[in-house]
């Protein structure tokens, strides 16, 4: 099925093996901080690698440019989400302070009723989650989650993973995502009607995830903990208002909805030609589409709404968004470190020893798809950088091949393997365990597993899709 081992660089592989251990070990042993783990085996992978194959050899010693390049990676992660996160925790714990999520959750619940909050979640947070990056869209609305938790008094664990069933799978396969997006391109697939099957496509997964998140949510009931930023005692003194003192409905979603509209929009115009459709106001709507800038409008609001509704001074919010900011930075420095983590894994030649591994050889290109795209994210944690890694070694594997079934199955391979397995190296999954207040090992023991039984749905979907629908 693969290449001959002495065909095939084995060393890549067993940098892989050596840093996955190391930060297992680091974290769930020894209990090292994740930034310090990771980074750590970010700079191992570097010293690992091939000499010659980090960017500024020869000028620079191997051992320097370990350091230098690690860095380097974790500032073009920290340049890509930075400033996002910071604003999506503002706008999260105003729309807490202020009221706005609770006032949410009872409209949710006076309409779908107490039994189906959590359904509510996932119906409305997947459309929701179509244009905007999953670490974005959970950290907008996990203060949903804790309000709904506070309501209800029971089932945390499956308001959590409702938005997550809700975000991630979208993430990985409906453009204008990043990753789809480009994948789109890099196979030749058409993009509107990858945005249109993609689509149609997350449905079966996202049931499958909802009904194993209800499963998780039996078997692990993780209660609401304390979180940076906003105490328990005071969540709990919030939802116990009475419901005039709350902010209205439109004022609650307004910080939520509108950076997402902004967003959606100006992606959606760009994927379609928005600079042929619109002309000279195109660059106006690109501007107040930049998710940086969006998200600094929804801040702006929400620090409105929250001063209004709290008669706060411009000292108090300060001291309200001290501890959000505190929190937004720990939160940056995990996930930038495991981006410089996959960066390494990437300059050591982990995707390239894949490839030569399978190049040349009979095998199913969905199933082979796929498995790439879980090992890669496995590796390096970021489904965008699976989906465009594994697009390129397939189109590379499939070039001058006649495929029996429509390329864009290999689409929904690639996509649905990126979402795969996330585990510590992946920003979600940092962003999951700390905005929630789960630990580790609750969130690898929810999450991780809900994360694969929907990348597994979806590549059982596409087999069966490929053989009976071939669109050929």
């Amino acid at each position: 099925m693969f290449a001959p081992v002495d065909a095939v660089n084995l060393w890549p592989f067993a940098i892989l093996g050596i840093c996955v251990a190391g930060i297992i070990v680091l974290i769930t042993k020894l209990r090292v901080h994740a930034f310090l783990a990771l980074i750590g085996v970010a700079i191992l992978a570097g010293l690992l690698a091939p000499r010659g194959s980090l960017p500024g050899e020869p000028a620079k010693s191997h051992w320097v440019q370990a350091v230098e390049v690690t860095a380097s990676e974790l500032g073009v992660v920290c340049g890509k989400i930075g400033i996002v996160i910071a604003l999506a925790s503002i706008i999260g714990v105003c729309v807490m302070e202020s009221g706005a999520a609770d006032k949410v959750v009872r409209r949710c619940i006076a309409v779908f009723g107490e039994r189906r909050a959590g359904l509510a979640l996932v119906t409305g947070g997947f459309l929701l989650g179509l244009p905007i990056f999953f670490d974005t869209f959970f950290m907008l609305l996990i203060p949903l989650a804790r309000a709904l938790r506070l309501r209800t008094g029971k089932d945390y664990t499956l308001f959590v993973l409702a938005i997550c069933c809700a975000g991630a799978v979208t993430h990985s396969i409906v453009a204008p995502h990043p990753g789809p997006l480009a994948m789109a391109e890099t196979l030749k697939v058409d993009l509107g009607w990858s945005v249109i099957v993609g689509t149609l496509a997350c449905v079966l997964p996202v049931a499958i995830g909802w009904q194993v998140a209800k499963r998780l949510n039996r078997r692990c009931d993780v209660p609401l903990r304390e979180t940076p930023g906003l105490p328990l005692a005071e969540l709990q003194s919030i939802t116990s208002k009475p419901e005039s003192e709350l902010p209205s409905f439109t004022a609650s979603l307004l910080p939520v909805l509108l950076p997402i509209i902004l967003i959606s929009t100006a992606s959606f115009l760009a994927a379609f030609g928005g600079a042929k459709l619109l002309g000279p106001a195109w660059p106006a709507i690109e501007f107040i589409g930049n998710r940086n800038l969006a998200l600094l409008i929804g801040a702006l609001l929400a620090m409105v709404l929250v001063t209004r509704q709290r008669r706060l001074n411009l000292e108090g919010l300060a001291a309200l968004l001290g501890p959000a900011l505190e929190t937004a930075g720990v939160i940056i420095l995990i996930t930038c470190a495991g981006g410089a983590f996959g960066g390494m894994l990437r300059y050591a030649g982990v995707g390239e020893a894949i490839r030569q591994a399978a190049s040349g050889h009979d095998v199913n290109l969905i199933l082979l798809a796929w498995t790439v795209a879980v090992v890669l994210k496995f590796a390096q944690g970021s489904g965008t950088v699976s989906v465009l890694t594994t697009a390129a070694m397939m189109v590379g594997i499939t070039q001058g091949a006649e495929l029996p079934y429509h390329p864009m199955y290999l689409f929904l391979a690639i996509g649905f393997g990126a979402l795969g397995i996330s585990w510590m190296n992946d920003s979600g999954f940092w962003v999951i365990s700390r905005l929630s207040g789960f630990t580790e090992r609750e969130t690898l023991r929810t999450w991780t597993v809900l994360a694969f039984a929907m990348s597994f749905a979806g590549l059982l979907e596409t087999l069966l899709l490929a053989r009976v629908l071939p669109f050929k």
